[in-house]
């Protein structure tokens, strides 16, 4: 995978991370192997101080290690961890999706509407990376209606352990993911809070599943749990 282009910006350490985690699910970096300050600052063409910021931040995630004199090592995952994590978005994610339906005006549901038609159009092309921007659009959306800003934060914080450029690559996924779609939109639409945390939850918490075969197939994840 060719690097992209950084420019300076004041969140080039989030994009750090969000590249070297991309790597990291994709198995362009597997477990055991140590990455470099040098090397990606040189690869990225840019200093080492946000690819410094960037790997410390994926160390608070538990991606990576730091051993003295040794430098960043890519820790292994398990499906365990796709499911913790799983089962923390789906909780708070339905949440979230049940305040937007009480909250939730009609110009905020004609946007989450076209972000739809995008993102429906998007996985039609195979535009994974359109797909991701995407699909993060739409649930962000959601959460801002919801109106819970210390709630979106966690779930902020909880999605970045999730690898959702690789959802758009597994079999199925994106006909999965839109036909979720339109129950959480229907649900919205409806105003109907019940079924709205409901579908929200169901489409985060299946998406484990998938992700936990396609992960360990490529060898990127270790099973440690019975299938």
């Amino acid at each position: 995978m060719s690097a992209p282009e950084f420019t300076p910006r004041p969140q080039l350490a989030e994009d750090v991370a969000r590249f070297v985690r991309r790597r990291i699910f994709d198995g362009t970096y597997p477990a055991g192997e140590y990455i470099r300050l040098d090397q990606l600052a040189a690869e990225l063409g840019i200093s080492v101080t946000p690819v410094r910021e960037a790997l410390f931040e994926l160390r608070g995630e538990g991606l990576l290690d730091q051993l003295p004199r040794r430098g960043f090592v890519v820790l292994p995952f398990t499906d365990r961890d796709i499911t913790d994590v799983a089962d923390l978005q789906a909780h708070v994610g339905g949440l979230l999706a049940a305040r937007a339906a009480a909250n939730i005006t009609d110009e905020q549901l004609e946007e989450l509407a076209a972000i739809h038609a995008a993102l429906t159009d998007a996985y039609a092309a195979n535009d994974g990376d359109r797909a991701v921007r995407l699909n993060h659009d739409f649930h962000r959306a959601i959460n801002v209606a919801a109106d819970s800003p210390k709630l979106a934060q966690l779930m902020s914080q909880i999605t970045r352990y999730a690898p959702e450029s690789v959802f758009p690559t597994i079999e199925g996924w994106p006909t999965q993911s839109v036909a979720d779609h339109e129950r959480i939109v229907a649900a919205l639409s409806r105003r109907d809070e019940g079924a709205a945390r409901a579908a929200m939850s169901e489409h985060l918490a299946t998406g484990a599943g998938p992700l936990i075969e396609h992960l360990v197939k490529k060898g990127v994840a270790q099973r440690v749990m019975r299938p």
